[in-house]
């Protein structure tokens, strides 16, 4: 059947049976296109022309809506997925509003969503039931990196969780606010956001530690054995470090770009402020926190000490030859938490010292009464303490009420009996 102008159908031979699609090229601005007519209920192009033509008329009076639509809100901006993506990122990153190491994720996001849904995909013409079928691919999918060493190998299966994918909607559901509001798209326009089920990711308790762990740990730190020949494992501040991370709950970006001048042994305080080598979370990060009396003793030791640091930065790197921030400590945490007991690598990161240090902050006393969860929040950078109820307070087995902050081993040597005399001995050393 040769094609009709005015009807738009075509038809094509299917095993035998004439089935119908439709060309609306002409509405390819809202999305139109060589499309195939199915009726609902049904899995392939009708065969009845009736049909065929009832479920023309629909689309080209929703293709045409669209467009009345389009004129109607001044949306004269037309862009493809993929170009309008690299612009969102562009204009992201002047923004200042989000990290690199966030960008980049974004833009892997973004990335998974164009190879799906087609880079030249216009922005009006991605529906809800396009976003099902990404959303489906996304949980499916095996997205495990294979390098030319393991091409013989069998990829191992690593599908996301749900949290990840949720990272992914939201980055596309933010790609589409902006076009809204830069009149690529219809105001509202948003088939992320109108989408029913999303992914939810699963709440468990985060990895924290207790009292008397931090403190098992903390002695391993300072028993820490510095030998050039263990790469990244060794460092004149592993002790300092751990501490610091446990005893003010900061962040690990907010630690690492910690300068000498953060930290005052006069007022007492230990300061988080934007500065050259890292920016701060949000506004309410910026924020001084009490430097306890255990973490004075061991910064005051460090700072004033030979191996002190030469720089600005309090835990300075300088394996580029030039002062910077240390950016992966991970085998020098392995090489501690071995040492006390914990020999799974992994099994003891920095993110678990902000959790550990508001469940111990919550067990401390402020004028005889237990402190409030305000002050706790306001310690941590929040506005609120809904995050302490939501994410961070722990009750733990062992209660250690204080006036401070503190992990004195010499407080649990009888509870932690052997694991203590095992971190303490001379033949203990990481390999």
């Amino acid at each position: 059947m040769p094609r009709n102008r005015k009807t738009r159908l075509y038809t094509r031979q299917r095993g035998g049976v004439k089935r119908f699609y439709a060309d609306f090229r002409d509405y390819a601005d809202v999305g139109g296109g060589r499309e195939t007519l199915i009726a609902p209920g049904e899995k392939r192009a009708t065969s009845d022309p009736s049909v065929a033509q009832v479920l023309a008329a629909r689309r080209l009076e929703e293709l045409d809506a669209k467009r009345r639509g389009r004129a109607v809100h001044g949306i004269n901006k037309e862009a493809g997925l993929a170009e309008f993506a690299s612009l969102h990122l562009i204009a992201k990153a002047k923004s200042g509003t989000v990290t690199d190491d966030w960008l980049e994720c974004i833009e892997i996001f973004l990335q998974r969503a164009v190879d799906f849904l087609g880079a030249d995909r216009d922005l009006a013409s991605i529906t809800v039931e396009d976003v099902r079928q990404y959303t489906n691919y996304l949980q499916v999918t095996n997205f495990a990196k294979q390098t030319k060493e393991e091409s013989d190998k069998p990829r191992r299966v690593k599908t996301l969780t749900p949290g990840t994918v949720r990272h992914h909607l939201s980055a596309l559901s933010n790609l589409y606010r902006r076009a809204a509001s830069e009149g690529y798209v219809l105001p509202g326009f948003n088939p992320v956001a109108s989408l029913l089920e999303k992914p939810v990711a699963k709440r468990e308790e985060a990895r924290w530690l207790e009292v008397h762990e931090a403190a098992l740990l903390l002695e391993a730190a300072r028993l820490h054995e510095v030998r050039p020949d263990l790469h990244n494992t060794h460092s004149p501040f592993a002790y300092p470090l751990i501490a610091t991370f446990l005893l003010t709950g900061g962040r690990k970006s907010e630690i690492l770009g910690l300068e000498l001048e953060d930290v005052s042994f006069d007022r007492k305080t230990v300061t988080f402020r934007p500065n050259r080598w890292r920016r701060l979370k949000t506004g309410t990060s910026h924020r001084s926190v009490p430097i306890w009396p255990q973490l004075e003793e061991i910064l005051r030791e460090y700072v004033f000490g030979a191996d002190g640091p030469p720089g600005q930065l309090l835990f300075p790197s300088f394996k580029t030859g030039r002062e910077a921030m240390v950016v992966d400590f991970r085998k020098l945490l392995d090489a501690v938490a071995a040492r006390s007991g914990w020999k799974l690598p992994g099994a003891i990161r920095s993110k678990m010292f902000r959790h550990t240090y508001t469940a111990a902050r919550l067990q401390n006393l402020d004028g005889g009464a237990p402190v409030s969860e305000y002050t706790v929040a306001r310690e941590l950078g929040h506005g609120g303490h809904t995050m302490i109820h939501r994410v961070y307070g722990h009750l733990g087995q062992v209660r250690h009420r204080s006036e401070h902050v503190e992990y004195r081993v010499e407080q649990f040597e009888e509870k932690l009996g052997d694991r203590l005399i095992a971190v303490r001995s001379p033949t203990t050393m990481v390999r």
